[in-house]
């Protein structure tokens, strides 16, 4: 991905406005996605490993070092009540 993304403190995020619409289009991107969200909510619950979280809000795009506590089919929870919408989500690493 060679586009820019914009470093944010997570405790920003409650702030953000997230569009309904998907930003991944391709279904195997989807299923990938779904499948590094289950990953990286395994590695933050048993080893506390913060991962990167690549997302697009409703003005750019942005990424937060962060450990993921929960998942749900439509939300990604992190610490402190903080969401990020999953068909919001590029990439985690």
């Amino acid at each position: 991905m060679n586009t820019t993304f914009e470093l944010i403190d997570k405790e920003l995020i409650t702030s953000l406005s997230f569009p309904k619409s998907d930003v991944l289009e391709n279904k195997d991107e989807i299923e990938a996605r779904k499948n590094d969200l289950d990953r990286a909510l395994s590695l933050g619950n048993l080893e506390h490993v913060k991962i990167k979280i690549y997302f697009e809000d409703d003005l750019s795009k942005k990424m937060v070092e962060t450990t993921i506590w929960g998942v749900t089919d439509s939300r990604v929870i992190l610490k402190q009540g903080v969401v990020i919408p999953v068909n919001r989500i590029h990439k985690i690493v």
